[in-house]
């Protein structure tokens, strides 16, 4: 789910740019093929008995522990995009705990009203009537004032069909579940593919009800209803939908490649200096 659609391109420019920098952070977590010598390679074992390897990768902030533990407590997270984008129903593993229905109309609550939602909904406000979109809202105070409630409005109405109210009646898992491992494209691929595919409450996989018909019954409510008379139409509805869904997709793909993305910004705050290991 994301926040906000309509006029909206730099969203997706946003989960672009984050892309480009997993990849080459998900690249150097690769590793090198061993292009050793024989003799070199048989005395590795006992020379990587003093450190674990690949900890830089398996590293875990104290932040990550508390989010891995509210995880087995609650089936939720704590965790935020780039620090500040509520991330909430983004989990790791599969031994989590499946949401009852309070519980998901608690966590898309506290993600729909959370406190970084209010001044990116005026960013995209903002944006909007800079471009003159929805022309039909005007401008000064009072068409920002309706920019600004149309996109609070949007943002929540969608995040609540998807996540909570068809995933309660349909007893879908509105979680995403992080794949973490395989190459950017494997993963890529998966992540894209979580649009169609979820899980259900008892953990088995089907088709994605609450994404597909969730994201089309928000666009047609607010298409319909609040927005000026002018877009009030099927076609701008579709559009508004297939918009929906494209930018949860590639929300989705943010989601997966987070932590390489935190990994590696960690790493350039935090380097090693292997060099001085091999000359000790």
């Amino acid at each position: 789910m994301i926040q906000g659609y309509r006029k909206a391109p730099f969203l997706g420019r946003i989960a672009i740019v984050s892309l480009f920098v997993a990849f080459p952070a998900l690249a150097q977590q690769q590793p090198a093929p061993d292009q050793r010598a024989p003799s070199q390679q048989a005395a590795a074992p006992n020379a990587s008995t003093s450190q674990p390897p690949d900890s830089q990768s398996t590293a875990r902030t104290p932040e990550e522990k508390k989010d891995e533990q509210k995880q087995e407590q609650t089936g939720t997270s704590n965790d935020r995009i780039f620090w500040a984008m509520p991330n909430f129903l983004t989990v790791k593993g599969t031994d989590i705990p499946p949401l009852t229905t309070g519980q998901k109309f608690n966590v898309v609550a506290r993600s729909a009203f959370d406190y970084f939602e209010y001044p990116w909904y005026g960013l995209q406000a903002g944006i909007s009537q800079a471009e003159n979109s929805e022309a039909g809202y005007g401008q000064g105070t009072e068409g920002y004032a309706k920019r600004y409630g149309a996109a609070f409005a949007d943002g929540t109405i969608e995040n609540f069909m998807v996540g909570a109210v068809l995933p309660s009646a349909l007893h879908q898992d509105p979680r995403y579940y992080q794949l973490g491992k395989g190459g950017f494209w494997h993963r890529t691929v998966y992540a894209v593919g979580r649009i169609l595919i979820t899980r259900s409450d008892s953990g088995r996989s089907q088709f994605n009800y609450s994404e597909i018909f969730g994201s089309a019954i928000s666009a047609g409510i607010s298409t319909f209803s609040y927005h000026p008379r002018g877009e009030r139409n099927i076609g701008n509805a579709a559009t508004v939908w297939g918009t929906e869904v494209g930018y949860d997709a590639l929300t989705f793909d943010v989601k997966e490649f987070w932590p390489d993305i935190r990994r590696a910004f960690r790493h350039k705050k935090n380097p090693t200096a292997p060099a001085d290991q091999g000359s000790t």
